[in-house]
């Protein structure tokens, strides 16, 4: 059979469907999303360009969708309210922003001492978490294609002075995104809430103490390193935060089979993208930044302990007073344990023996 035969054929009873044929026959859309993330950040605001790129090669230009840094249409914290309005068909954007319209939208994104990049993949797409997250946002008018990318597990943030105990986060304004500014708070932190495009100059002029954004890749083109000299790890907040494509739900529901097919794919291949440029940069980012002055220093176990307190608390009190919140994060809860306890036996195990060989040959 010739190739071009086997491409127009379908597997189901050699029925000739011809691929070409199936495109033509879809509507012509023209859709606008605006990002959270300004153009700078290649690897975040670029999983936006990959979606609209794919899409377009996809469908030979049938359906196009034009992405916009943040600020070009919309602030970079108003994505979701421009989709949910109707203002724009779709949005690529970290959901855990709107945390404070309700916490359940942390769970899209990342909560503290959650899961990482590959757990939280396997929640949303094998463990229930999209449909979950899906009924939770239809109340919104939304809803997600699908997450469209991840950092990996990022740094705790770039602070003036040193973090020893805990009495040393009291007073601190700190820029955290998402619940962890509510968890921090418990311990006498003051959360700010900014947009990334926004960091460098707050942290300049002194009106916050300390910022963390996503890790050494990001950190070093926004510049952090000049105004803030120590770099603390691990971010516990976000141990795997996925990006996510929203659609307003009558554009959604007007589209046909194929074309949500098409925009799922272009959103899995965005997250892969993503991940995989974090994965290829971070190592000599961290390198450079260090090599510039960066102090690199862990977040004491005390501390990370009595964060870890304070986040239980968190969850109590959503769960408590929000059956919404309640209702994913049962799920959500049973399937960080069980993951957390595969990992363990041997994704863990491994890891820490290669660092232990790569150590002792450095």
């Amino acid at each position: 059979m010739s190739r071009r035969k086997f491409l127009s054929t379908a597997a189901t009873g050699g029925v000739i469907l011809g691929a070409p044929a199936i495109i033509s026959a879809q509507p012509t859309i023209r859709w606008r999303m605006p990002s959270s993330f300004p153009k700078n950040l290649d690897t975040l605001y670029g999983s936006a360009e990959t979606i609209a790129k794919y899409v377009t090669a996809m469908t030979g230009g049938k359906f196009t969708i034009t992405s916009h840094a943040a600020g070009e249409i919309v602030p970079g914290l108003q994505v979701l309210d421009a989709v949910q309005a109707g203002t724009v068909e779709a949005g690529q954007t970290a959901m855990y922003y709107y945390f404070g319209k309700d916490p359940t939208f942390s769970f899209d994104t990342s909560v503290p001492f959650g899961l990482n990049c590959r757990q939280q993949q396997a929640w949303v797409m094998d463990g229930g978490g999209a449909a979950l997250m899906n009924e939770f946002l239809r109340d919104y008018n939304v809803h997600n294609v699908g997450i469209c990318g991840n950092t990996g597990a990022q740094m705790g943030g770039w602070f003036r002075k040193e973090i020893n105990t805990v009495e040393d986060l009291k007073g601190l304004k700190f820029r955290c995104g998402g619940p962890a500014g509510q968890v921090l708070s418990k311990l006498g932190v003051v959360p700010q809430q900014i947009a990334g495009g926004d960091i460098y100059p707050s942290l300049e002029k002194g009106t916050i103490d300390a910022a963390e954004w996503v890790g050494p890749y990001d950190d070093e083109k926004l510049g952090f390193a000049k105004v803030a000299k120590y770099y603390y790890y691990p971010g516990w907040w976000e141990g795997g935060p996925s990006t996510s494509m929203i659609v307003n739900i009558k554009a959604w529901d007007s589209l046909t089979p194929e074309y949500k097919a098409i925009l799922q794919a272009a959103c899995s291949h965005a997250y892969a993208d993503c991940m995989a440029k974090y994965d290829a940069r971070n190592a000599a980012s961290l390198k450079r930044l260090i090599a510039g002055g960066a102090i690199l220093k862990a977040f004491p176990r005390p501390v990370m302990e009595a964060c870890y307190k304070a986040s239980e608390e968190w969850f109590a009190e959503n769960n408590a007073k929000n059956p919404k919140f309640k209702k994913v994060h049962d799920n959500w809860v049973k399937f960080r344990a069980e993951s957390i306890s595969w990992f363990r036996v041997t994704e863990n195990t491994f890891d820490d023996f290669m660092a232990s060989m790569m150590s002792r040959r450095s």
